[in-house]
């Protein structure tokens, strides 16, 4: 949907992306107001507060937004990624902690009253005083379905992360088995063609070959230019290289930079180096369907000024087009403050 906004709902677009990382509390906003015809803060605001989409750990064990329909499903597709984030970033915390002990204690905590990390660690701590709190937070967080509870996510609000159990909180409880074939299936619907590293890149797992080579018969097969070979959908859109890519203006973490081994389809390597820091992920701006640079939007006393910082020069032309929906982007994020672009791409 980067190449035509789509004129689509929030919650279509969220089902076909297969969720959209959202540990930036704002950027499913900017990446649908990317991809979308009809995109304004209010809907995605109200999906939340009517729970028709929820934020809740999944894939690579880190927050994203899917509509609830899909929570029940890709929880389970997701559970191995979360128990090998226990086993390596709190290895020696948890070392003979009984995990699911901790889990239904946890669990019956969060059915009396909603909890933020902190909170839940705490009470926790209290039944096992040798433990640390943050450690048994994440044993609750990634053993037990939770999710993120407004107004966490709520576009001028925001608030502290408060977690609330997703049957709870949906009246849905997760599918008891995960069905592999289908996410990924799901998967290569929004980002084939892709290997199976990309595959395995996306959701955090490994050992998907076989998952791959049981749907060989129903894809379409090609190889790249390095011999690697990748899967898709059959009927998959698959534009002509020539065709020209509009400007976009991505979010922190957005998909598209995240879902693939191989990332030299929409970014350089000495590009990457600039986006990944140490505190996460830069958002970026695509020309030409390349990452050609970073953004980063500031709000202080009636104005709001769009920072653009190219990694690359610009040409004239591609300079007025990242200006000019830098300034759509102003509109869309401070309708009501005065609107600036400053950064190199003015010097």
């Amino acid at each position: 949907m980067l190449l035509e906004r789509a004129d689509t709902t929030i919650e279509e677009a969220v089902t076909h992306l297969v969720g959209m990382q959202a540990q930036a509390p704002y950027a499913p906003y900017f990446g649908l107001w990317s991809r979308l015809r009809r995109s304004g803060t209010t809907s995605l605001t109200g999906a939340l507060l009517e729970r028709r989409v929820v934020r809740i750990a999944l894939m690579r064990s880190t927050i994203h937004l899917v509509v609830t329909d899909d929570y029940r499903i890709l929880r389970p597709w997701a559970q191995p990624a979360l128990d090998r984030e226990l086993d390596t970033a709190f290895r020696k915390a948890l070392a003979g902690i009984d995990r699911p002990a901790v889990a239904e204690a946890g669990e019956a905590l969060l059915g009396a009253r909603h909890l933020t990390p902190a909170e839940l660690g705490a009470s926790l701590q209290e039944r096992w005083p040798d433990r640390e709190p943050r450690a048994l937070a994440a044993i609750v967080r990634n053993l037990v379905p939770l999710v993120q509870v407004p107004p966490r996510g709520l576009w001028g609000i925001g608030g502290a992360t408060r977690y609330a159990t997703a049957a709870d909180w949906t009246g849905v409880e997760p599918a008891a088995v995960a069905d592999v074939g289908h996410a990924v299936l799901r998967y290569l619907a929004a980002f084939g063609p892709a290997s199976v590293s990309d595959v395995q890149t996306w959701a955090g797992r490994t050992r998907l070959r076989p998952v791959l080579e049981r749907l060989r018969p129903r894809l379409a097969v090609f190889r790249n230019e390095y011999g690697v070979e990748l899967f898709d959908l059959p009927d998959a859109p698959r534009p002509d290289p020539d065709v020209a890519a509009p400007v976009r203006f991505l979010p922190e973490y957005d998909n598209v930079l995240a879902s693939h081994a191989d990332r030299s389809r929409v970014i350089s390597d000495q590009f990457r180096k600039r986006v990944m820091t140490r505190n996460g992920m830069r958002a970026t701006f695509l020309v030409d369907g390349q990452v050609a640079g970073a953004w980063k939007l500031h709000r202080a006393k009636g104005r709001a000024t769009l920072d653009i910082d190219p990694f690359r020069p610009l040409k004239a032309s591609e300079r007025r087009e990242v200006e000019d929906e830098g300034a759509r982007l102003l509109a869309f994020a401070a309708p009501d403050a005065r609107h600036d672009i400053e950064g190199t791409i003015r010097r």
